[in-house]
């Protein structure tokens, strides 16, 4: 890229930089023209353009004339090749040095006033120039990263002038290493203060925290039509604008509209999409674990489980964060009233710490008494993000936002936290009128056995234990007598889920069932008087 770069620049030379840009993106898209839909290629360009096209001519006819007219302040025949404006200016700065000569002598007086001139306007152009990146690249980091930035700008204010003192100072480090280390050692303990500078402004600013939440780097949902539209066009209207000769008006105006944009994809939130009056049962697909996305008629968010994976797996990869928080965020989802812990085993609970940091639930529903181990770090994380713990029996029934909710196990006299998590499992039915969805975790027959005692009777059925032959035994199938039923698995899974006799009996009994390593994320609507399910995705 950067040889295309010089190589435009060597047939555009300085007069025009987009040309020279886009020169060298055309170079990178013939050599793979899948880069142009990736966020590195995007962000790259952008930032870029962003610079050349609405930056540098801006400051061309603001700041920049005063800066280069701080050149040979002393040469009065100089004021004939600048600007009217700018040759004012520097008028004003000699009679100034005038008056200071009689205080800090001549040399002084006149250099003084450049040297705060020049620092003040090289500031306000990192300022102007770090605010306009932020704001230009907005729509990308919540569109790819479902990120928005607040603390670029001051980042950069530390960052930039750090880096332009590393950078030299590093490459005399590697040189004078050839020739000896005892000549490359003060270059390189430069190189490290300012490397260090660079890293502590980063970790400082990046973990600023008001009430509890992080300011430094928002998570968005996905940005509306409407606000990708206005942000393109902005930075389109941007670009023209500041090439409107006789006028800044324009100009400002745009570059004010493309802020308030930037605003708006930060702090307003998205519309979800979310059917109104329905409730909808959403298993997402978490390979072998178990997530659910339960909306309420009212539109209330309930996550049941954030899938995890195995600590035997030994695993960096964060299901709730490059999983789940995705599959919510392209809902346009920014937030969840409610998250659900069913049972302590990790691929159900695995992915909840960055469920709740994205989503900042005000609730949070368990099963058990008293967590251990890395079950209680997970419900420590609640408690200080200031989340309300619930804990749920057997029994306990109430209504939710505009849903019914029947808890059937664990049982209100059972001792949970034993050796097996299974028995602890939460089992409840959630209901909208006459359509009721059964959703069973990963109980087995103990759990199993409380359910049949209760009678319930459920037209969509979450199949217990992803598909194992421990659950959803014959008697359950006939008191519940579902019509449909969904198992949440993993593709090619070790553990042989779901089970062939699970299936067969599922078939016999006439569910139509859908699973999660077949078809992927599955919703269910349910309207009060039938269910229709809707699959998102087929392998």
């Amino acid at each position: 890229m950067l040889a295309t770069y010089l190589g435009a620049r060597l047939l555009y030379r300085g007069r025009n930089m987009m040309n020279a840009i886009g020169a060298a993106a055309l170079g990178v898209l013939i050599v793979d023209p899948r880069a142009l839909f990736g966020a590195s290629f995007q962000l790259t360009f952008l930032a870029v353009f962003i610079i050349a096209g609405i930056g540098s001519p801006l400051l061309e006819r603001t700041a920049l004339p005063y800066a280069r007219g701080l050149r040979l302040l002393r040469v009065a025949s100089y004021d004939l090749h600048v600007s009217p404006a700018v040759a004012q200016f520097r008028i004003d700065l000699r009679m100034i040095a005038g008056r200071l000569r009689r205080f800090i002598g001549e040399c002084l007086s006149l250099a003084l006033p450049a040297i705060f001139l020049r620092v003040a306007i090289g500031v306000s152009e990192l300022v102007f120039i770090s605010a306009l990146m932020q704001a230009g690249l907005a729509l990308l980091m919540a569109y790819h990263f479902h990120r928005a930035t607040t603390m670029g700008m001051p980042a950069n204010l530390a960052v930039i002038p750090l880096t332009q003192v590393l950078m030299p100072f590093a490459a005399a480090a590697v040189g004078l290493g050839y020739i000896s280390t005892t000549l490359a050692q003060p270059a390189v303990w430069i190189s490290g203060l300012a490397l260090e500078g660079i890293a502590g402004t980063v970790h400082l600013l990046g973990g600023a925290h008001l009430a509890g939440a992080s300011i430094a780097d928002l998570r968005v949902a996905m940005p509306s039509l409407a606000m990708i539209l206005a942000s393109i066009g902005v930075l389109a209207l941007a670009m023209v604008a500041v090439r409107i000769r006789g006028t800044l008006l324009a100009a400002f105006a745009a570059v004010t509209v493309l802020f308030a944009v930037a605003v708006w994809i930060a702090f307003v939130p998205s519309r979800p999409h979310i059917r109104p009056g329905v409730m909808e049962m959403t298993t997402i697909d978490v390979g072998q674990g178990d997530s659910i996305l339960l909306v309420t008629p009212d539109q209330h968010t309930l996550l049941i489980d954030a899938g995890g994976l195995p600590e035997w797996m030994h695993s960096d990869f964060d299901l709730g964060e490059q999983v789940v928080s995705s599959y919510l965020w392209n809902r346009g989802i920014d937030h969840l009233d409610v998250v659900v812990i069913t049972h302590p085993h990790a691929d159900h609970y695995g992915g909840m710490p960055a469920a709740m940091a994205n989503f900042h639930p005000r609730e949070l529903w368990l099963s058990i008494d008293r967590p251990v181990g890395e079950f209680a770090s997970v419900v420590a994380q609640a408690q200080r993000a200031g989340i309300a713990i619930s804990i749920k029996k057997e029994g306990d029934e109430f209504d939710y936002g505009g849903a019914h909710f029947h808890m059937l196990a664990p049982g209100r006299d059972q001792a949970t936290g034993s050796m097996r998590p299974n028995d602890d499992c939460l089992v409840f039915t959630a209901a909208f009128r006459w359509t009721t969805a059964l959703l069973e975790g990963d109980a087995e027959r103990p759990a199993e056995r409380r359910v049949v005692e209760e009678h319930p009777e459920a037209m969509l059925l979450k199949v217990a234990h992803h598909g194992s032959a421990s659950g959803t035994s014959a008697d359950l199938l006939a008191t519940v007598h579902p019509r449909y039923a969904v198992i949440s698995v993993g593709a090619r899974n070790v553990y042989g889920h779901p089970r062939f006799e699970v299936l067969e009996r599922l078939q016999r009994a006439g569910v139509q069932t859908y699973r999660t390593d077949e078809d992927g994320a599955v919703s269910f609507y349910m309207d009060g008087k039938s269910v229709t399910a809707d699959v998102g995705m087929l392998h």
